[in-house]
């Protein structure tokens, strides 16, 4: 028979705590993202207004086509407004960013703070 003895077991163990502080920094806020969270609060309306007036426009000015063609004309040149510029990717970009930094650390063996840690990291 062996007899081992276990100084911490489940939650208290360094693996789990590792775990626990890699995911922590995963779902952490960067600063960064504030500025992009208020940069698309402006953007989204804005973008919204001019694929609205792109819509307007091709409705009054069109290519003189008849009803149907012109609508179809007009929606579509509104969806690409929207489509172009969208604002998801300024959104989506940080967190993802941080997401695979800190996994992509952790593979490596380094653990990372969180968000702020690697902004603080590129200066």
């Amino acid at each position: 028979a062996a007899l081992v003895r276990v100084d911490a077991g489940g939650d208290d163990t360094v693996i789990a705590r590792i775990v626990g502080l890699v995911e922590d920094a995963q779902l952490s806020r960067a600063p960064v993202q504030d500025l992009a969270d208020q940069i698309a609060g402006r953007f989204v309306p804005t973008v919204l207004c001019l694929a609205g007036a792109t819509f307007v426009g091709w409705m009054v000015f069109g290519d003189g086509a008849g009803g149907a063609a012109r609508f179809y004309a007009a929606l579509m040149s509104a969806i690409s407004v929207v489509v172009v510029a969208c604002p998801c990717a300024l959104g989506l970009a940080c967190p993802t960013a941080i997401m695979v930094g800190t996994g992509v650390g952790a593979t490596n063996g380094c653990l990372i703070k969180g968000g702020g840690a690697l902004e603080a990291a590129n200066y």
